[in-house]
């Protein structure tokens, strides 16, 4: 028979992200984050191939980052509006671990199976974080798709690429509930 955990059935059943922008100081300091990271990594992968890796973005780095938005935004042409939210997700931080797809040959693990196991990172971390207390979000955007925000500002390889920002801090403001899916409109059964 199956060992129940009810408080971890509690947690995912009532989990929540917390809006990058309402988080502040104090953050995890190193230890308490290498605790969270330890726990993310404990994440499937196929093959063992450990296709991610983690690069922790204290708040010099994330305002260094913040710097290369505008001119990047510039020279792509990106909508003014969407230019000062992915200003303020950096320049606004106090921590966020970049989590990076860093694909690896196989020929028993597809290239798919790899980018999910680094979102599944993802997931976990955030987990992570929001079960040892803090609040936490992951993000992304149009930056992170860039190669020269990768590659110059985060010194990404031409190979890989960012699965997510898990931005980590204190919670300031409570977030209200969201509406969640519709199982009846999300869940085929089949018996046969």
């Amino acid at each position: 028979m199956p060992v129940p955990n009810p408080a971890a059935l509690e947690f995912f059943l009532t989990r929540r992200s917390r809006p990058a922008k309402t988080l502040a100081a104090p953050v995890p300091d190193r230890q308490e984050l290498t605790t969270l990271l330890t726990a993310a990594a404990r994440t499937p992968d196929h093959g063992k191939l450990e296709p991610w890796r983690f690069i922790v973005l204290e708040k010099a780095a994330l305002a260094r980052l913040s710097e290369r938005i505008r001119p990047l935004a510039d020279k792509l042409g990106i909508d003014a509006d969407k230019v000062e939210k992915a200003y303020r997700q950096y320049a606004d931080a106090d921590l966020a671990v970049a989590v990076v797809f860093s694909p690896k040959d196989s020929e028993k693990v597809p290239h798919s199976e790899q980018l999910y196991s680094a979102g599944a990172v993802c997931l976990s971390l955030l987990n992570a974080a929001l079960a040892a207390g803090w609040g936490a979000n992951w993000l992304s955007g149009w930056a992170s798709h860039d190669r020269s925000f990768c590659e110059d500002g985060l010194g990404l390889a031409p190979h890989e690429s960012i699965a997510g920002f898990i931005h980590i801090g204190t919670e300031t403001v409570a977030p209200p509930e969201r509406p969640r899916p519709d199982l009846e409109k999300i869940v085929e059964w089949v018996s046969e």
